[in-house]
């Protein structure tokens, strides 16, 4: 089987999972968890997302200002609701790197680079707020989850490490010299090579990575905070030290290129997890579904209305 293949199944087992999940539990009865859904929790859910698409720009908005990027905050907003729209519909959110695209309008040299660097940056931090979190909450319930937090403290500091490797250009540059000159064309060559001098344009002092990796800390745990909402909304009385326990874990897993959006992977953990401290399948999927809803669904309609509206 080519990778070609591969790479068009590999999404379709997370369907094939969420599909498998809600017929074990009988659409009725979700549909009968809705229904009794406590609507003011409900709109509490919805008042939190607009809190966290704010921070959520703001943390890559001031990393774009650190570059030297002149954009307003009302046009990063906007081009973060467009990328959470491309984000939500491929694997692993990969194409939320559409904003790389927009942000070349802003950059001085109209070059895509420094559109990139902002993603790869964000993302790392993204990527090591959902590792902290799930090291330190993995000590505060190591007597009730049994997981491998020595491996998540390597995967952590590797990870550190590789990206602090990675964002020195001198250093970077040596390593992919030679996959510069295997894997791209010739006549692409000269284009790479612009982009690769603006993608280290304007590097933000290592000074500011510490308060950019709070505020992702901040952004994840107001969207665990929205799922928190919803799960009371729903009945689940679960304290929310058990939700910041148990939904890095689901991020973690939603993160595999095996589905859309992390869409069965995800809820198929958290169904196993939430079940430990006694919560139904039928509520924790519920919980999950509601939450797509309001975090993916909602603002992806936003942001296919602004791409719509950019085109005309």
């Amino acid at each position: 089987m080519s990778f070609a293949t591969i790479k068009k199944i590999l999404p379709i087992i997370g369907i094939a999972l969420f599909i498998f999940i809600i017929i074990k539990i009988d659409f009725v009865n979700i549909i009968n968890e809705i229904k009794q859904a406590d609507l003011l929790f409900i709109g509490l859910a919805c008042i939190l997302l607009f809190v966290m698409l704010i921070v959520q720009t703001y943390k890559w908005y001031v990393i774009a200002l650190l570059q030297g990027i002149a954009i307003p905050f009302n046009k990063a907003f906007e081009i973060n609701m467009i990328s959470n729209f491309y984000g939500f519909v491929t694997p692993s959110k990969a194409g939320g790197i559409i904003r790389a695209e927009y942000l070349r309008e802003y950059a001085d040299n109209k070059n895509i680079g420094q559109g990139l660097f902002n993603f790869t940056l964000d993302k790392i931090f993204d990527f090591c707020a959902v590792i902290f979190l799930t090291i330190v909450f993995s000590f505060v319930f190591k007597d009730k989850l049994a997981l491998p937090i020595g491996l998540f403290i390597a995967l952590f500091l590797g990870f550190i490490l590789v990206s602090l490797f990675f964002l020195h250009k001198e250093r970077s540059k040596f390593f992919l010299k030679f996959f510069y000159r295997r894997f791209i064309p010739k006549k692409y060559q000269d284009q790479a090579k612009i982009t690769f001098e603006n993608f280290y344009e304007h590097v933000p002092q290592k000074r500011y990575f510490i308060p950019l990796f709070f505020l992702n800390i901040i952004s994840w745990c107001l969207v665990y905070l929205i799922i928190y909402c919803i799960g009371l909304s729903l009945g689940v009385e679960l304290s929310f030290m058990y939700y910041l326990a148990i939904l890095p874990l689901g991020t973690l897993v939603s993160i595999l290129p095996i589905s859309i959006s992390g869409l069965g992977t995800r809820e198929a953990v958290l169904i196993s997890l939430f079940g430990l401290f006694g919560v139904a399948a039928v509520k924790t999927f519920t919980m999950s579904l509601i939450n797509i809803i309001i975090v993916g669904i909602i603002p992806s309609i936003i942001g296919i209305w602004l791409v719509v509206r950019r085109k005309d």
